[in-house]
């Protein structure tokens, strides 16, 4: 490729990014008629889901409107799955852009914040390791972090191994929108076969899950201060 065409590939990405990063409020407002209008469509929509989310992650809307609203729609098992594969997708798309074409315009971004610094210098050092915890620690922003790990030394491969640190949180999510949306349709008076005994266990299933993520949190941050990647 000519040295022109990349100059103008680069900024073509940019602009995208830019115009994406613009949207995002707008998608965000969208959200939950999205994942009520894919419910419907089987398979399809599950691929549509995740194609969304991918999209949603690049153009730095908040995941955790999409999450909650998976739980709500398609349930714990299913909506923790499809948002785990769109996210993934989303972050490496993320990760691939700022590596490959937008290294420059999201290096000024990045270095506005002290914290991105030491994270490159504990990558450097313990790659797959560090970003597992970034991964575990809410302290981050999600979809920055995936622009901001482009910039690092760490391995492609490296950085999907690492994707798995998403899990406690994305569960978090997905049961909070289950539970939720259970609990709206009785309190609508949906017509349900499930009894008080039901919705009782799914509040202490969703009281493990916050405890078990508070703990893994404050362990993944005590290990970033550990390695200098995160401030006291």
């Amino acid at each position: 490729m000519s040295a022109a065409r990349r100059r103008f590939a680069v900024l073509a990405v940019i602009a995208g990014i830019v115009l994406l990063a613009t949207a995002g409020r707008e998608l965000a407002s969208i959200i939950p008629r999205f994942v009520h209008a894919v419910d419907s469509l089987g398979a399809t929509g599950a691929l549509l889901f995740i194609v969304g989310y991918a999209i949603a992650t690049v153009a730095f809307v908040p995941g955790s409107l999409l999450t909650l609203a998976a739980g709500t729609v398609f349930g714990i098992p299913k909506g923790t799955l499809l948002v785990f594969v769109g996210a993934t997708l989303g972050e490496t798309a993320a990760f691939l852009l700022s590596r490959n074409f937008a290294r420059e315009a999201v290096s000024r971004r990045v270095r506005r914040d002290a914290r991105f610094a030491a994270i490159d210098d504990a990558i450097a050092a313990q790659g797959r390791r560090i970003v597992l915890l970034l991964r575990l620690s809410p302290v981050f922003p999600f979809n920055l972090l995936n622009y901001a790990l482009g910039l690092t030394r760490i391995s492609l491969p490296d950085y999907l191994i690492a994707s798995i640190g998403i899990l406690p949180g994305t569960l978090l999510y997905v049961y909070t929108g289950k539970v939720a949306g259970d609990l709206a349709a009785l309190a609508a008076g949906a017509e349900t076969p499930r009894g008080p005994g039901y919705y009782a266990v799914l509040a202490a299933g969703l009281a493990a899950t916050i405890a078990v993520t508070v703990i893994i949190t404050r362990i993944a941050r005590r290990a970033l201060r550990e390695q200098g990647a995160l401030t006291p």
